[in-house]
């Protein structure tokens, strides 16, 4: 079992945001953003590099196809993120409260996900290698079709996921304080449960096998 490889995020001394909105395909180098209310903006195709996020709003904000290097969001908050086929590399992800973030088609490279809660996260045929989800709330998320590969779950809510046609590869997940699984409980060849886990999942396995259970 191959752990994953965390992100070394050392931000360099950051120029506040001078404002103003979001230019697709901007490029945003060395800049701090600080409860900046970037709603309903479009920066698809934009490079955040050495970027810290901090307390924003991003409710409809458009980031298709963006880049977000060596940086740290920090207290986000939104609905409807549009991340699609997004890159995120070298990347933390503190306490954000996120609902509907659409990451399907992205790739995450040695990103932490710490603290916070995201609801409907879509992730469908996304690529995660070195990925941490630690301490935080996932309800529904959709990994449907993705790969996962060296994502560790740790003290981290798993609530009703959907792995469908996924690709496991070294993931663990026996820090998850909670583990449900909407569907694809067929995908988990490649992943570690706990033993508690698995008396958790053996109505869902039993079912997935036509095995019926009486008495």
């Amino acid at each position: 079992m191959k752990s994953a490889r965390r992100p070394e995020v050392r931000l360099p001394a950051l120029e506040p945001y001078g404002g103003g909105e979001l230019e697709p395909d901007g490029d945003y180098d060395g800049l701090e953003f600080r409860e900046t209310d970037l709603a309903g903006q479009d920066g698809a195709g934009a490079r955040f590099m050495d970027c810290a996020l901090t307390g924003c709003a991003l409710d409809g904000t458009r980031l298709h196809h963006a880049r977000l290097l060596d940086s740290v969001l920090t207290g986000i908050r939104g609905v409807g993120t549009q991340l699609a086929e997004s890159t995120l590399r070298d990347v933390e992800l503190v306490d954000a409260r996120l609902g509907g973030t659409q990451l399907h088609g992205a790739v995450l490279e040695r990103v932490v996900v710490r603290g916070g809660k995201i609801d409907y996260l879509n992730l469908r045929q996304a690529r995660l290698r070195d990925v941490v989800f630690e301490s935080c709330v996932l309800v529904e998320p959709d990994f449907g079709g993705a790969r996962l590969e060296r994502v560790e779950f740790v003290d981290c809510a798993l609530r009703s996921a959907d792995l469908t046609a996924a690709t496991l590869t070294d993931v663990d997940l026996r820090g998850a304080s909670e583990l449900t699984l909407a569907a694809g409980v067929d995908r988990l060849a490649g992943a570690v449960i706990s033993a508690g886990q698995l008396l958790d999942l053996a109505p869902v396995l039993a079912g997935q096998l036509g095995i019926r259970v009486e008495g």
